[in-house]
């Protein structure tokens, strides 16, 4: 076969968007089956592991086409014992024709999810010969379990239950399998036979995940129900009966008993007339005997043509030697139905594979956390969603555009690496010497190599930024002298020499520092306030080194800036400075272990907390400073160039009016730092005293400017979501919503509110995120902004900075909410009735609903409080007459983001704001999400992994704003990569994968895996607390307290 074309990947893929078919990697020959031409469609099918992957088929292929790609996806061999199943429109579950147009029958595509489930179960699963196959037919057994399908006794149930677990958690411990069982649900009535299923997993220790499938399949073959489809029927008497066909023929139950089975050999024939279905046997020879036939009543017509099309599939596949030939058309006059069995029989599909050599097909076991003989391959990959490979090789010179490249394909920035890729400053290598270059982490420069190879973006940046310097950036591939693979982060970018460091140097190393937990303490409130001072030295140094080179800049703004920022950049430097002392005392770098006064940090922190209180009048007026650089923006273009291109900048690694808010942030640090502290201390410890006072100092300045701060956060996001929404003008104008009670009687007794534009008087943001919108055409991706006054619909438009086109807006005013999803038989909805009009959405999981829901009945609350609706809540710009493209299937380009600089929209990093994450990733953010990112931030040393690496690397690793950044050292002035969080999860690496050391964290994404190692089990705690920040959902008492603002 030929190798499959490479596509050039987009920043959807590297953001975890699913692709529009998953061709796995692991068989690189293999390819999606030829579809005929036509406009493409997509379908969403369910897997048996409950994930979703979406497929493109043309509108005229037939039903083969769509299941032989999600077999290729899944790189599964003995398909033919699945198939696909579906809701039609009348409310029945029925099974895909492979034979006719996949579209004819699926009437509403974008409405529909498929189902990939068992279709025949064999008699004996030995006769499976893949390990895949096996794992596929007990996470069938596991829903059927779940569900309440295969009814069974107590017995029965608690040890085919207890091999689940042995495949998911391994051995038995008492602790964990209890949690285990709390947590998942595996049988209705779980909780009566816990003990049950505890007794049995205490015995299987030493089982492998594959012979756990092996036991639960055993077990399940053995039960009357094993495999049965119930169709409810009657029979002549009006009995309530119901049949099922297996591998020996059609079987009648009456409830869960079974009272009569008719063997294949036994039936005659089978067909149906109009609600009645009929069973015609053989005559019995031995009686002398006519030919019987038996009768049975079902629901509809359609009712019995869906069995005995289930039936006539059974027998061909258990019976027949080969597929049945389709019948010869007729010339005049057609009698009967021309349905017949599609695909290989039993018997081909084991002859196939006795003839043929049998390859352990690699996949990985989402549920479990051991790890398979199958999967520790160096090459296993999930079976799920895996991006087509990619040529490792490409160029940026500096004389070319930053989007040219050796394949002639534009690769766009990315600011994150979930699909194996870093991004990664290129000037960096002439720190190194020449001739080093960037690695592919598997240390494969073939286009044979199962994964994809990563690309190494610079972080920002524009095109010019790299003209200026002179630099000339090659990314090859390398390996070391060992003929070992290197990761990215392995490289000689990133360490001395092309060196990894040994484990034992670290474990040396570290063993000469003090244990004590409130060293631990003071070293986080040091490695914080060395990032907080770089984030300062952005707004103290080098923006206003950008705004001096401009005469158009205000000289007022430059003036208001410099006056109030810098003596708090001063101040801290001091801080700094004393911290960094303090803590080389504390260490004993020369008289490592004679404790003295110097082990503790309370004085510190509240002599420089009492000074930090004489800067209040400065921090008061940060807010004033905002306000007053956003209005210069918006009356000069030249200064909204100037912001534009220092926003370009890598030392803008964020938001430039992110680093505005950092000096009021820093207060929250201090509190939560001085929290652990005093909870630590004994009341009679030395530092008590000290860090008490200086929490009670801190909390009365946090009070203070805590107002300020959210209004400022608000105000903020605001000015963030303006650049990325197009289509609507008047996003942040002062009056649109009626102004709180408070700050109406301020301005009915003429005083004067915070700056120009007020941040009171406007509205708060609440929540963004992806939702899918039910129209006409069936279920849309939109991306969804809830406001207290609104809640507004866009779609990712095509314009070059992929900003999102506002498609409608609800006013919130006499909103009401209801879920949907019986009426419209779409999981995870709800109705949103508005005075105009009413939409249906939908979410990607339940506990996304929950938030949304809660969110939207909370903003109406606070909409209820004024005392009549607004009558235009934005004014949007004129209806874009242009068709929109399906978002995902758009190509973002380096040169597209980064070649106009016409507007403060067009920013090179636009692509990878928290609004995109959140569209590719299909999640959501709240504010109070952002809310508690901001007190959890963190930053340190860390120790990376990469998963087919093998020596340990040393970071500078800042968590900020939903994102992980990565810096050489604490001294580097911008990041050389970073990995956005929202859909990540955080755990601990399991015994078979073989990380053994300890106080290390696991980051994953789908089939991406990045390790992490900390110094200490107090920084290993802090950074799973802050992590897990960005991953899980905030807490739900913030909300009143925003609430409460009103």
């Amino acid at each position: 076969m030929s190798e499959l074309t490479e596509r050039p990947s987009t920043a959807g893929q590297r953001l975890g968007a699913p692709e529009s078919f998953g061709v796995s990697t692991l068989e690189p020959g293999m390819r999606p089956p030829v579809q005929p031409p036509g406009r493409q469609v997509s379908i969403r099918v369910q897997m048996l592991d409950d994930t979703q992957e979406v497929f493109q088929i043309s509108q005229r292929a037939p039903g083969k086409v769509l299941f032989d790609l999600v077999c290729v996806h899944l790189n599964l061999t003995e398909g033919d014992y699945f198939g696909l199943e579906y809701t039609d429109h009348r409310k029945m579950t029925v099974w895909l024709d492979l034979l006719k147009p996949a579209l004819k029958q699926i009437r509403r595509p974008k409405n529909t999810i498929l189902r990939f489930v068992v279709k025949f179960f064999p008699p004996d699963h030995t006769q499976l010969m893949e390990e895949l196959t096996r794992y596929l037919f007990a996470l069938q057994i596991k829903r059927d379990l779940a569900c309440g399908r295969l009814i069974c006794n107590d017995t029965s149930a608690a040890l085919m239950v207890s091999h689940i677990i042995q495949s998911e958690i391994g051995d038995f411990d008492e602790t964990q399998s209890w949690q285990h069982l709390l947590h998942n649900k595996y049988l209705p009535d779980q909780d009566a036979i816990r003990d049950k299923v505890i007794d049995c997993h205490r015995q299987h220790v030493g089982q492998t995940p594959a012979e756990s499938d092996y036991q639960l399949l055993e077990i399940a073959r053995r039960l009357e129900m094993y495999g049965v489809r119930l169709y409810p029927a009657k029979d002549r008497e009006g009995t309530k009966l119901s049949l099922t066909v297996a591998h020996t023929g059609v079987l009648v139950f009456q409830g869960y008993t079974k009272i009569n089975a008719f063997n294949w050999s036994k039936i005659r024939k089978l067909s149906f007339k109009r609600k009645r279905f009929l069973i015609k046997l053989r005559a019995d020879p031995s009686q002398n005997s006519h030919h019987d036939t038996l009768e049975f009543a079902m629901a509809s017509r359609d009712c019995c043509k869906v069995f005995w099309k289930i039936c006539v599939e059974y027998h061909a596949f258990f019976r027949l030697f080969e597929e049945p030939k389709p019948k010869p058309k007729p010339i005049l006059f057609t009698r009967g139905s021309s349905f017949r069995f599609s695909g290989r029989t039993q018997k081909q599909i084991i002859d196939h594979l006795k003839d043929s050599e049998l390859k352990k097909v690699p996949f990985e076991r989402k549920h479990s956390k051991v790890l398979s003989s199958s999967s520790m391959s160096p090459h296993s990959s999930s079976f799920r969603s895996q991006v087509p490979k990619e040529s490792t090789t490409s160029v940026l010179l500096a004389d070319q555009p930053d989007s040219a490249n050796t394949n002639g394909t534009e690769e766009p920035p990315t600011n994150g690496f979930p699909d194996g890729a870093l991004n990664s400053d290129p000037s960096r290598q002439n720190h190194n010497g020449a001739g080093q270059h960037l690695l592919n982490p598997d240390g494969s420069d073939s286009k044979e190599s199962p994964q994809e190879s990563p690309r190494l973006v610079p972080n920002g940046g524009g095109p010019g930024e790299d003209q200026e310097r002179g630099v000339t950036s090659m990314t090859d591939v390398c390996q070391i002298p060992g003929g070992q693979p290197l990761s990215p982060l392995t490289s000689p970018l990133l360490i001395e020499a092309g060196y990894v460091r040994h484990d034992d140097e670290e474990e040396a190393r570290r063993k000469k520092f003090p244990t004590d937990k409130a060293y631990f303490m003071a070293k986080e409130l040091l490695t914080t306030e060395r990032t907080f001072l770089k984030d300062l030295q952005v707004i103290t140094e080098f923006f206003q080194k950008a705004a001096g080179k401009d005469e158009a800049f205000p000289d007022t703004v430059k003036n208001l800036i410099s006056s109030h920022y810098d003596p708090v950049y001063r101040f801290h430097q001091g801080f700094l400075k004393e911290t960094e002392q303090r803590l080389a005392q504390w260490e004993g770098r020369s008289n490592a272990h004679i404790k003295g006064d110097y082990q503790r940090i309370g004085d510190v922190l509240l002599k420089n907390i009492q000074g930090l209180r004489q800067l209040t009048v400065h921090l008061q007026k940060h807010s004033e400073c905002l306000v007053e650089l956003e209005r210069a923006c918006r009356s000069s273009r030249k200064v909204e160039a100037v912001c534009r291109d220092f926003e370009q900048q890598r030392v803008c690694y964020l938001p430039l009016y992110i680093f505005l808010l950092r000096p009021l942030h820093r207060l929250l640090h201090y509190k939560l730092i001085l929290e652990r502290l005093c909870k630590h201390y004994p009341p009679t410890h030395d530092d008590f005293r000290d860090s008490r006072a200086a929490l009670a100092e801190i909390s009365e300045t946090a009070l203070q400017l805590q107002g300020i701060m959210m209004k400022m956060e608000n105000f903020q996001k605001l000015l963030e979501l303006r650049k990325d929404l197009t289509g609507v003008e008047n996003l942040i104008t002062p009056g649109r919503v009626r102004l709180p009670p408070r700050c109406r009687l301020l301005r009915s007794a003429g005083l004067r509110l915070t700056g120009r534009v007020c941040v009171c008087d406007l509205q708060e943001f609440i929540r963004l995120g992806c939702l899918s919108k039910l129209s006409g055409k069936g279920l849309q991706q939109r991306m969804f902004f809830l406001f207290s006054d609104c809640l507004m619909y866009t779609s990712r438009g095509t314009t070059p900075s992929n900003q999102f086109k506002v498609h409608g807006q609800l006013p919130l005013y006499g909103m009401t909410i209801r879920e949907s999803e019986e009426e419209w038989g779409v999981p995870h909805s709800f109705t949103l009735f508005g005075q105009r009009q009413s939409v249906v959405v939908a979410t990607s999981c339940a506990a996304e609903m929950e938030r949304w829901v809660e969110d939207i009945r909370m903003a109406i609350d606070l909409a209820e409080q004024s005392s009549s609706p607004n009558a235009e809540l934005l004014s949007t710009s004129p209806p874009d007459t242009k068709p929109l493209e399906d978002a995902g299937a758009e190509l973002e380009s380096e040169e597209e983001l980064c070649g106009s600089r016409s507007s403060l929209e067009r920013q090179s990093h636009r692509g990878n704001t928290t609004v995109h994450v959140c569209w590719h990733r299909n999640t959501s953010v709240s504010m109070v999400d952002f809310s508690v990112a901001v007190e959890n931030q963190l930053s340190g040393n860390l120790l990376r992994k990469f998963k087919n690496s093998n020596g340990w690397q040393k970071l500078w690793v800042v968590f900020t704003n939903f994102s992980l950044f990565f810096y050489k050292s604490h001294q580097d002035e911008y990041p050389l990569a970073s990995l956005p969080l929202l859909g990540y999860s955080v755990t601990v690496p399991a015994e078979s994968e073989n990380i053994h050391k300890d106080y290390v964290f696991k980051l994953h994404f789908k089939s991406h895996v990045y390790y992490f190692r900390s110094e200490s089990e107090y920084a290993f705690e802090r950074w799973m607390e802050v992590i897990r920040s960005a991953t899980c959902s905030a807490s739900r008492p913030l909300l009143s307290s925003r609430k409460d603002l009103y």
